[in-house]
């Protein structure tokens, strides 16, 4: 590892400054923390001085992950089309657009990018005792490379080397643009609305490590945007921008609140500038993990995704459920077989006054919503009262046509010590933690690669794995005597 110069040479004050260099990388603003009322600069982040060692067989399975995501997304987008041309069944397409308002469902349509997949993927995926990681969330829009991208910076400064390889992020994501755009030098604008603000930062941050890579990149607000002479352009800066390519930071549920958002679309439909990731809101939905389990769907998913993929992500999706309030015919029960604890659930009115061993799931909305991103919305069944568990399932029955919920079984991933620099105590302590694993995939010429990989660390008596002033975040290197 490289030392970072001190005048005092002591160990404690070596990691000290260690910490305080990292610390110093996270972009101003902080990560995004939508349950903090502080930020990282301000401490609401615990920094481990060392990033997180994930087993040489760990970092195999990352890498081999994308591009089975990449297919499942490929064949989710067929499943959608071929289910609204009447090639696959038409409830496919019902599930799939329920809450949306043509516009949205129009969009998801547009010949201009039927075949367009995202451009990022991030799983959530939990680190099993069996062995297993299990994607319990995928994000095609996600939060947190652009943080992820700077902290692994610092990391590489003193010394590590990364899961993804030095600047893996930048390097990914600029390729992926490129490859969006057609061409080796794309000015892109990267557009953050005001409901994703708290990302704003970090994707400030991230158009900075294009810049210096070469590529004309710009974080901007979408009120910036304009068309002019036929050209859709973004102001910077440095003055008007012509633009190849938007970068979509925002979530399609609030297009209705996004200023000259009918501006964007135009310039999309009419070819004037490329836009990822492709405004399919149905490859957005938690659903199309209920959809991978569907008994009707299984032959489709074989064909599509071939016999070793499938079976892959069969080890990997883990069984999801539609909460579907609709009328279940008599002799008929939910289908797979709905089973906690050795209670078989039939109806869905059956989740209400389950036991708290019975309670082992989780209910959250399935995707086109404000509460289906971080942990709002989630409703973890053996972690509160059974009059709240009852009170979700029935507000999930009731919007079922508007906001969606999905059912999982609630999977913990294995306990881990992790360290933390206490800033105060002027100490490393140590945690034992609960991880949720982060990788990030960017697509360029029909692969995903593997460019860098985001750990969150939380109190092992934690029960959602999210950004707290208790977590420790920090990326991933290859160790051998890594325990995950």
């Amino acid at each position: 590892m490289t030392n970072t110069p001190s005048t005092n040479n002591s160990p404690a004050a070596h990691i000290r400054q260690t910490a305080e260099m990292i610390r110093a990388a996270i972009p101003e603003g902080g990560l995004q923390n939508p349950e903090s009322d502080t930020d990282s600069t301000g401490g609401a982040w615990r920094i481990s001085p060392e990033p997180f060692p994930l087993s040489p067989t760990t970092v195999a399975a990352l890498e081999s992950l994308g591009n089975d995501l990449l297919e499942f997304y490929r064949a989710a987008n067929r499943l959608y089309i071929d289910s609204t041309r009447g090639n696959a069944p038409d409830w496919v397409t019902n599930y799939l657009n329920l809450g949306k308002n043509d516009r949205v469902q129009d969009l998801g349509r547009l010949r201009r990018y039927r075949a367009s997949l995202p451009s990022v993927i991030r799983p959530d995926l939990m680190a099993l005792e069996d062995g297993r990681l299990v994607a319990t969330e995928l994000d095609s829009v996600p939060g947190g490379f652009g943080a992820l991208a700077e902290l692994s910076r610092a990391y590489q400064d003193l010394g590590y080397e990364l899961v993804g390889g030095n600047d893996g992020i930048p390097r990914g994501f600029a390729a992926a643009l490129q490859d969006i755009a057609g061409t080796e030098n794309p000015s892109v604008a990267i557009v953050v609305s005001n409901e994703s603000d708290d990302y704003r930062s970090e994707m400030e941050a991230l158009a900075s490590l294009l810049q210096e890579s070469g590529l004309r990149s710009h974080q901007v607000h979408p009120s910036m945007l304009r068309l002019h002479e036929e050209r859709l352009q973004a102001q910077t800066s440095e003055g008007w921008l012509n633009l190849d390519l938007v970068y979509r930071f925002f979530e399609l549920h609030d297009l209705p609140n996004i200023p000259k958002i009918d501006l964007l679309i135009y310039a999309v439909k009419h070819r004037i500038v490329s836009i990822t990731a492709p405004m399919k809101a149905y490859l957005e939905e938690k659903i199309l993990l209920a959809l991978f389990h569907h008994p009707e769907l299984q032959e489709f998913w074989k064909h599509t995704l071939g016999t070793e993929v499938y079976f892959r992500l069969q080890q990997t999706i883990p069984q999801t459920w539609i909460v579907d309030p609709q009328p279940i015919p008599p002799g008929a029960a939910i289908n797979p077989p709905l089973i906690s604890n050795g209670k078989q659930i039939h109806r869905w009115n059956d989740l209400l006054g389950l036991s708290q061993k019975q309670r082992r799931l989780v209910l959250k909305p399935s995707g086109f919503s404000e509460l289906a991103w971080g942990s709002r919305g989630v409703t973890i069944g053996h972690d509160v009262p059974q009059s709240d568990w009852d009170a979700a399932v029935e507000t999930a029955l009731n919007s079922y046509t508007v906001t969606p919920y999905v059912l999982q079984e609630y999977h913990q991933s294995r306990r881990v010590d992790v360290g933390y620099f206490d800033f105060e105590a002027n100490e490393v302590h140590s945690l034992q933690a609960r991880t949720r694993i982060c990788p990030y995939y960017t697509v360029a010429d029909g692969e995903a690669k593997l460019s860098g990989v985001l750990v969150t660390a939380v109190p092992s008596s934690s029960k959602i794995i999210h950004g707290s002033p208790v977590s420790v975040m920090m990326p991933a290197t290859a160790s051998k005597s890594a325990v995950i």
